[in-house]
């Protein structure tokens, strides 16, 4: 079975207001809510877990319980980064889960389709994650701002979530950035650490992460194409 891990603790520092980006309203719902509600969609998709911050705990509770077509969910408390906050989510996971995905909680335009292509290709290569060819050509600039080189753009991808791995490779992975006190920017980049394979799933330009309020506006626009 697969069980999804939801990262939403983080400070929203760059929406302004003081308000968790997943409270906010896209479309008539809260954005936590679109979320868990899509993945609820996908049949192999059997248990949800979300992660806050300690103060939020009973408002996300709160907002799930009132919603009857969701999975079945679990709230936890988050970390002080979002690595730590899935390490807690990892401790809750069912002792049948096989496929791990980690999704943001802020992309709520994400497809059932992306869901199940990330589970197809996390099930055969071990590990998968949702990205987008880049549109932007991108330098790699030292430490004063002089540009050094420009990677071929055909070589790069934008990378999104859900990220899928299977249960023992993910674990695995965690551990061995624990005890090396490594940090990384994304649960890939952890996993390819251990030398495991990733394969790339097409996410869509619209699988937008909502981080500022423009973000909204933008996602409200695709959701009113999609009608």
């Amino acid at each position: 079975m697969v069980a999804a891990i939801f990262p939403a603790a983080g400070s929203s520092t760059r929406m302004g207001g003081g308000l968790n980006k997943n409270f906010l309203e896209l479309a008539g719902e809260p954005v936590l809510l679109r979320t868990l509600k899509t993945f609820s969609l996908v049949a192999r998709v059997k248990f949800l877990i979300v992660v806050v911050a300690a103060h939020e705990v009973a408002t996300v509770e709160k907002i799930l319980s009132a919603e009857k077509n969701l999975k079945p969910w679990l709230v936890t408390v988050g970390g002080s980064e979002r690595q730590y906050s899935i390490a807690n989510g990892l401790k809750l996971l069912p002792e049948d889960a096989e496929i791990i995905l980690v999704h943001d909680a802020a992309r709520p335009l994400i497809s059932v389709q992306t869901i199940d292509e990330v589970i197809d290709a996390a099930e055969k290569f071990g590990g998968a994650i949702a990205a987008v060819p880049a549109k932007d050509t991108i330098k790699i600039v030292d430490a004063q701002g002089f540009v050094k080189f420009t990677p071929p753009r055909k070589d790069l991808v934008a990378v999104q979530t859900p990220q899928g791995f299977r249960r023992e490779i993910l674990l695995q992975a965690y551990e061995k950035a624990a005890a090396e006190n490594f940090l990384g920017t994304d649960d890939a980049s952890l996993v390819e650490r251990l030398g495991a394979q990733i394969k790339i799933v097409d996410g869509g330009y619209c699988n937008i992460k909502i981080t500022t309020p423009e973000d909204i506006s933008v996602a409200e626009t695709f959701l009113r194409r999609k009608k």
